[in-house]
């Protein structure tokens, strides 16, 4: 099955430490914010890695996946996730812009495994991956907010 290369670029209104923090704090609960029904257990977590397993039922069967996350402060990541449907190599790197803003460019290629994880064209795979990052901006920017005004007080 063919590899595909994909890119997307998103911004937050926050500064490059809290995004990094923020988008390496990997925890069980992140299946809630992309809106989907996994379920992910933490395997091991140090300051130069993270390894996370995402379990989740689907029509035709289980998708397992297996996250090693290789952590390089102060703003990049790789990961590469191994599935029974797909594999992944992703790419991280955080950029510093004017007004206290961060840009993520988010750079991963993909190794379907299976006929449906092969259907997906290189626009349909940034678009979707897009959006799910659009919901984790006004998150990160809420957690942002909030952060700020306990500071203050």
């Amino acid at each position: 099955m063919k590899t595909v290369n994909c890119e997307v670029k998103v911004t937050f209104r926050a500064p490059l430490h809290f995004v990094y923090s923020w988008c390496t704090d990997y925890q069980p609960s992140d299946s809630k914010l992309e809106k989907e029904a996994y379920v992910r257990k933490i395997i091991e977590r140090n300051p130069r890695r993270v390894i996370f397993e995402d379990l989740q039922e689907m029509r035709d069967g289980w998708s397992l996946q297996r996250a090693v996350v290789m952590l390089h402060p102060p703003n990049r990541w790789h990961m590469d996730n191994v599935g029974n449907r797909r594999h992944v190599r992703a790419d991280y790197v955080l950029s510093s812009l004017a007004g206290d803003r961060t840009q993520l460019y988010l750079r991963w290629k993909v190794w379907p495994k299976t006929a449906a994880a092969s259907k997906l064209t290189r626009a349909e795979r940034e678009r979707s991956v897009a959006s799910f990052w659009r919901r984790f901006v006004a998150a990160l920017e809420k957690d942002y907010k909030r952060s700020n005004k306990r500071r203050t007080r």
